[in-house]
């Protein structure tokens, strides 16, 4: 928990060690509350996440099947109109700047909920987004996607981390491209669900989330940390994004769900 600029409160990690959080500009060794509060107050420094002077626009890439970056990449080919998402600080909003895209989900994840920060929600207009709730910051994607429509978007994508909101989305919304995301100690039942409604899933560290998508998935990019498309829409985003990028990439048949040599540990 972060209140007034500084982190406040740690939970227990759900996990040991994390390939990617390796990676980050400020390293995750291992998943410890303070590494993980250590982590956090950099992103505060560096980009002023969680507080008014919240950046929300980035251009690079942080990883290449990220879902930022997929999103961004397909916003910016003009496969996608707009991407619903979440910001700290804004809650749920319409995005159609893929650096904007990118600025908000490439540099946080796993929001859970978030207080209205005026300057952000100006920032984040300033640059092309609408955000559903100004002055609650509420976090409700079904509710993004209707506001999409409502702005005359007609090829949408929107992420959730809740299987029973990708369920109602896809029910209410058919043809929204919807992307599972934080997965990590999600239950058996729910990433089965995840794989019958997402057009993407992100497995995260959910070996749940890596039996049930492999059983239909169409592709899986990355190893360590795998994204599965579920569907043509998602394959299609996927291959688009290995189609623009200048980064080596190894394209093979196999039957999924493919291992890496690291992954996140434990699996749950």
């Amino acid at each position: 928990m972060i209140r007034n600029g500084r982190v406040v409160e740690v939970g227990t990690p759900q996990i040991e060690d994390c390939p990617l959080a390796r990676r980050f500009a400020c390293p995750v060794p291992e998943m410890t509350p303070e590494a993980i509060k250590r982590n956090i107050e950099g992103r505060i420094r560096s980009f002023g996440m969680c507080t008014p002077k919240r950046e929300v626009l980035a251009g690079p890439d942080f990883v290449i099947f990220g879902a930022s970056e997929l999103l961004s990449s397909a916003v910016r080919r003009g496969d996608l109109d707009a991407a619903v998402i979440a910001s700290d600080g804004a809650g749920t909003l319409v995005a159609t700047n893929p650096a904007l895209i990118q600025g908000i989900g490439g540099r946080m994840s796993g929001l859970v909920k978030t207080s209205p920060i005026p300057e952000v929600v100006a920032r984040i207009e300033e640059n092309g987004g609408v955000v559903l709730a100004p002055a609650t910051a509420a976090i409700d994607q079904a509710a993004g996607v209707a506001l999409a429509a409502e702005l005359g978007h007609r090829r949408i994508a929107v992420t959730t981390a809740v299987a029973a909101e990708a369920a109602a989305i896809r029910e209410q919304f058919p043809g929204a491209v919807i992307v599972a995301v934080h997965t990590t100690g999600i239950s058996r039942e729910d990433a089965a669900l995840m794989a019958r409604s997402a057009d993407l899933l992100t497995a995260c560290a959910s070996r749940h989330v890596r039996e049930e998508a492999a059983k239909t998935a169409l592709l899986q990019a990355g190893t360590s940390i795998p994204v599965f498309a579920m569907t043509a829409a998602g394959k299609a985003i996927i291959l688009g994004k290995v189609a623009e990028t200048d980064q080596q990439v190894i394209v093979h048949g196999a039957r999924l769900p493919v291992p890496g040599s690291q992954s996140p540990s434990p699996l749950r």
